[in-house]
């Protein structure tokens, strides 16, 4: 079986900024100029593949909360207990009906053994997201972030992620915001690193609009008064 690499500590990380840095020398000047990225490392297993469900297409402070009842109700939280949880009970904790469906089919792939969580980090990352992305509820963005974030793959990549495909137009000077299939190819070259270049371009994205939110909440400068004419 081929040996993928994986990033799980901060020395893990260091040494794939080293290797990504020598295959293109822009992720070099982008860390330079906005700080290293962090590791962005989740809970993997059942627990953190629904947690990057219910996270989806909400605030951080809404999904916290969401995600802190669902922790409470369910403890331990378990396929099984998902599975046996009425769906009413799962809307009044704050879950959405696609969500919850998501959530059950996901708990049901898992205890049926059809989806093996704890054998993806040995794969390829286009063979375990394939087998994510087979189940109904997981889709291309949540594979790869669960594959980025739950088991540190070093070569998963978000190509359908907006703030990762608005990064590199600005970075790289691209016409236009480009789609997932051209992040595939405009990524190829970094292989076997792609995941420490989606950490690098969302440091840089997440550093672009700080600035630009500072610099809408300064005042501007007021301007001089008129000189008075003289008679």
């Amino acid at each position: 079986m081929t040996k993928h690499s994986h990033i799980h500590t901060e020395a893990d990380l260091e040494a794939a900024l080293a290797a990504l840095g020598k295959a293109e020398p822009r992720f070099v000047a982008l860390t330079a100029e906005n700080g290293r990225p962090p590791l962005r490392r989740r809970q993997d297993g059942f627990t953190g593949l629904a947690a990057i469900i219910v996270a989806q297409q909400l605030s951080t402070a809404s999904a916290n909360a969401i995600w802190g009842r669902l922790a409470a109700a369910f403890d331990p939280f378990k396929p099984a207990a998902i599975l046996r949880a009425r769906p009413a009970r799962l809307a009044r904790l704050g879950l959405s009906a696609p969500k919850i469906r998501a959530l059950k089919a996901i708990a049901r792939a898992v205890t049926r053994e059809q989806l093996a969580l704890h054998a993806l980090g040995d794969l390829a990352p286009e063979e375990a997201h394939a087998a994510l992305t087979a189940v109904h509820g997981i889709g291309p963005w949540t594979a790869d972030i669960y594959l980025l974030s739950c088991l540190g793959h070093a070569d998963a990549w978000p190509a359908g992620d907006l703030a990762l495909q608005e990064a590199a137009r600005v970075a790289f000077g691209l016409r236009a915001r480009p789609t997932a299939k051209e992040m595939q190819a405009l990524a190829e070259p970094w292989r076997p690193w792609r995941a420490v270049a989606a950490r690098i371009l969302w440091t840089y994205y997440r550093t672009a609009a700080e600035a630009a939110k500072a610099s809408a909440k300064r005042p501007a400068r007021p301007k001089p008064s008129p000189k008075p004419r003289r008679r």
